[in-house]
This record gives C-alpha cells, sequence and structure tokens, in this order.
C-alpha cells in the first residue's frame, strides 16, 4: 500500500453539495445542507479497511462528538471502490459506523463523485468548513501515523476548529493528510 497525501483544495473553496446514502441509518440519504452545523462542517473521507483511518478513528469519533456541542456537523463518506474492496462494502460500512459508536452520518459515495468534487485523494482526507461553507482547514488530524509510537490526540484540527470557532484567521501552515490513496474504479 503506497502512501498518499491529500490534495490541499484550495481555502475558500466552497462545499461542494451531495446527496448520498447513509449506511447507518440504511435508507436515508444526506445532502451536504443536512449534515452541516451552525458553526462549521467537517467532512472526512474514510473507509473501513485502512490502517491509517483505522488508527485514528476512535480520535475522529470524540473529535465528531466533541465539537456537535459547539455547532459544528460531522459527516464521514466512503467512496472508494467496492468491487475491487468489498470491505467497504455499504452493509461493512454499517458495521464499521456501529462498532466505532457513530453518532453521525458514514455516507457511502458509489459514483466517486463526490470524492473527485472535493479533490480527495487518501483517507483519511479531511475538509473543515466554515458556517458559511467555505473551506478553512484541510489537511491532518494530527502528526502521529501508525508505527510512530505516537497516539492520535486531533490536535491540529482541534486547534484550527477552535480558531475557526473563535473567528480568528485559518492556520498559515496547514499540512497534508496522508494514508490509503482511494480506491477509484
Amino acid at each position: 500500500m503506497a502512501l498518499t497525501e491529500s490534495t490541499m483544495l484550495e481555502l475558500g473553496t466552497t462545499a461542494p453539495e451531495f446527496s448520498l446514502p447513509d449506511t447507518l441509518s440504511m435508507g436515508r440519504s444526506f445532502t451536504f445542507q443536512e449534515v452541516k452545523g451552525a458553526n462549521g462542517t467537517l467532512v472526512v473521507f474514510i473507509c473501513n479497511h485502512c490502517p491509517y483511518v483505522i488508527h485514528v478513528i476512535e480520535e475522529l469519533v470524540r473529535v465528531a462528538n466533541d465539537y456537535r456541542e459547539k455547532g459544528i456537523g460531522t459527516v464521514h463518506i466512503s467512496s472508494n471502490d467496492v468491487v475491487k474492496y468489498p470491505v467497504d462494502s455499504p452493509d461493512n460500512m454499517h458495521g464499521f459506523a456501529v462498532q466505532n459508536d457513530y453518532t453521525f452520518p458514514y455516507l457511502y459515495d458509489e459514483s466517486q463523485a463526490v470524492a473527485r468534487a472535493y479533490a480527495a485523494a487518501c483517507t483519511p482526507d479531511i475538509y473543515l468548513f466554515d458556517a458559511n461553507d467555505k473551506l478553512y482547514y484541510r489537511g491532518r488530524l494530527d502528526a502521529n501515523r501508525p508505527g510512530t509510537g505516537l497516539e492520535p490526540d486531533g490536535s491540529e484540527l482541534r486547534l484550527a476548529m477552535d480558531t475557526m470557532l473563535a473567528g480568528q484567521a485559518a492556520p498559515e501552515k496547514q499540512y497534508p493528510s496522508a494514508g490509503c490513496g482511494i480506491k477509484w474504479k
């Protein structure tokens, strides 16, 4: 598995709209407007099997829960090709979301159009939009990686969220996220 970095979509980009089926509720679809929070929205591209995602999933869920109370909505999206990677199928996504105590939607991007609209490249790939749906932060959760001995703490994403909520300018230095490449069709 080759390490892939995020493309670092331009700050200020308006959040691309979507309507995708939720694998947690199994039957409902969500749009960006339905998942957004009053104070911002966290969109994270993940998958079930990536070791980089597995390493940080508990912290990603903690961040979502901590900041939901501060008015930031969260959604996770999987765009992997499930023909080649059946572990990322909607049924398995449902199990992954339940196992990890998701309190937010886990959407399936079968056509991969949403991943392309966001210029997503890897899992996890993290995008934080402000209350006006403008990209404020994109990049990594923190400096940890599997095998580094560092435990995920979400420090870089949490700092960006706190800075955004305080009405301050986006952090000047933003590092790309890195993980497994999205499994394109």
